[in-house]
């Protein structure tokens, strides 16, 4: 042990010896071994163009999450809930073996967790100061379960009619009035809804979703923001800006396809989010 300590301590006399030679001679780096190094910061901070000066802080980081919520309420002023909501969740639980979700074929009582990357934080400003903010992640998928009462912003589901055709859902108040403000229904516009046919539902009956675009991708859209004023923020991809109004707005883009016939007298299945399956008895 003796001499363990002497060479331990020979080394560090010879390494403190070197130190200080080290720092008296700094000496500027070559573009070409700085060339050779790769690194990725934690976070990235950048400044966004557009109508108001925008700051985003995106983390590099990668999660996979199982959420539950027994109630949200965002956005209270006026006499009203922007966002309201019971038992909302983020990924489910399978209840068959070989479900497929994502592209993942998992057995009964599996966790199927939402996915989220690249999680950011984004500030607008203007000359009055802080116009808004949201957060958000740059690659999203995963199922989003909830009883939703009040709903301001976009969902990005299709509902298909009785002839195959594909109509954009639509948000609406309770008189069927086209809205994303305090939304509590949701179907297809008037204008293209069959002559006699019933093409609305309330929101409740949307119990899951499926956060993502195309075939099992991610999308880069999932956000809530809070704002001031009506205003746009800018895509990720920098394609365009989403056009959002004062308050609270969730944009939440899904791939799915829904049969409007069997939305309208039943509504889409909850997902298992509870790890005892309760069925309709919890909600």
């Amino acid at each position: 042990m003796r001499h363990h300590r002497y060479r331990y301590a020979a080394f560090i006399a010879i390494y403190m010896g070197a130190v200080p030679a080290a720092w008296a001679e700094l000496e500027p780096i070559t573009d070409t071994v700085m060339g050779e190094v790769t690194g990725q910061a934690f976070m990235q901070v950048e400044t966004i163009p557009g109508t108001h000066s925008s700051t985003r802080m995106t983390l590099n980081m990668d999660v996979e999450t199982h959420v539950n919520i027994d109630d949200v309420q965002v956005g209270q002023i006026d006499g009203g809930t922007d966002f309201s909501a019971r038992h909302v969740a983020l990924g489910h639980i399978a209840r068959n073996n070989g479900d497929q979700f994502n592209g993942v074929t998992y057995n009964a009582g599996d966790k199927v967790p939402f996915e989220a990357r690249l999680p950011y934080l984004e500030l607008a400003e203007d000359e009055h100061g802080l116009v808004g903010f949201r957060m958000g992640f740059g690659q999203a998928r995963g199922s989003v379960s909830s009883s939703t009462d009040s709903f301001s912003g976009d969902i990005g589901l299709q509902f298909e009619d009785g002839s195959g055709a594909l109509h954009d859902a639509v948000l609406m108040d309770s008189n069927g009035v086209p809205t994303n403000k305090r939304a509590t229904h949701i179907g297809v516009a008037p204008g293209d809804c069959a002559s006699g046919a019933t093409c609305t539902a309330a929101l409740t009956k949307l119990r899951s979703v499926n956060v993502g675009e195309g075939n099992n991708d991610f999308t880069d859209g999932f956000f809530i923001g809070f704002q001031r004023e009506a205003m746009d923020w800018q895509k990720l991809d920098g394609t365009g800006a989403i056009s959002v109004g004062e308050g609270v707005f969730i944009n939440l883009p899904t791939n799915m396809k829904v049969n409007l016939e069997n939305f309208v007298t039943s509504g889409v299945e909850r997902l298992q989010t509870h790890p005892v399956d309760m069925g309709t008895n919890l909600f």
